[in-house]
């Protein structure tokens, strides 16, 4: 039986960490993010404000653990929706072959030639402004990775000798995925799960950084930094903040992906 190794270990308990803190946190220290008091502005660290205020006089931490929450549930959304199609046609296009395949790889080659920013804008605009448009958008872009990846790995499988000796016994379609395309699958979508939350995380900070992702005075951890960046001199603490949750969570991710041997 495989055992986690102490680096995946080690990522499982970052992120878990990570997931408490933002689920509890608003329970434990119920502060309104949105609520402005200037008579408080960029407010140094202190036993009422753990991390201090912003120009606008906010609470830092209630506004990190909103944003950090927005962030995750954001990630795991687009995650899904670029997963879930992309799986299942990287599957339909090994199993069929011919011009279905051949079809599928063209639209994917269409779909990542186009610029993602364009189609992040269309999606978001169509769905005027609202936070599921954002992840739509992402998806249309992302999901060509998991058509690829799963693809190339169940194309081989599906042309293995002990696939055709199954088929011959009369074995059916779950049975081939269960017991020849899952185990060949599963390692894989295992390593790049985490990879793909930690990209969106980070595609969805960029977005906010340039005002195009979640829109003021809703919390994001890129937004939060954009909006830090003229009072850095002043109050460091408030661009510290959505910066070191970041790096906290790339590395969780990093290394949950980076670990998948485990000993045995």
């Amino acid at each position: 039986m495989k055992r986690l190794t102490p680096a995946r270990r080690l990522g499982l308990l970052m992120l878990a960490l990570l997931l408490a803190a933002t689920a509890l946190g608003t329970l434990w220290w119920p502060v309104d993010p949105l609520t402005q008091d200037l008579g408080a502005s960029l407010r140094h660290p202190d036993a009422q404000h753990w991390l201090g205020t912003d120009l606008l006089g906010r609470n830092v931490l209630a506004r990190l653990l909103e944003a950090t929450q927005r962030s995750l549930w954001l990630a795991a959304l687009t995650v899904a929706l670029a997963a879930l199609p992309g799986a299942a046609l990287g599957l339909w296009a090994s199993a069929r072959g011919g011009r279905w395949e051949r079809t599928l790889v063209m639209l994917a080659d269409a779909a990542q030639s186009l610029p993602a920013l364009l189609l992040v804008l269309l999606v978001a605009t169509l769905a005027q402004g609202a936070p599921w448009g954002l992840a739509a958008g992402l998806a249309c872009t992302l999901w060509v990775e998991w058509f690829r990846i799963t693809r190339a790995v169940a194309g081989p499988t599906w042309g293995s000798e002990a696939v055709q000796a199954s088929r011959l016994l009369g074995f059916g379609l779950g049975y081939l995925l269960r017991h020849h395309l899952w185990p060949a699958l599963a390692t894989v979508w295992a390593a790049l799960l985490p990879l793909a939350l930690a990209q969106t995380v980070l595609t969805l900070a960029a977005l906010g950084f340039i005002s195009v992702g979640v829109q003021p005075p809703a919390a994001e951890l890129g937004a939060m930094m954009i909006e830090a960046l003229p009072t850095y001199d002043e109050a460091p603490w408030c661009l510290a903040a959505p910066v070191l949750v970041l790096l906290w969570l790339v590395a969780a991710t990093v290394l949950l992906a980076s670990a998948q041997e485990a000993a045995e």
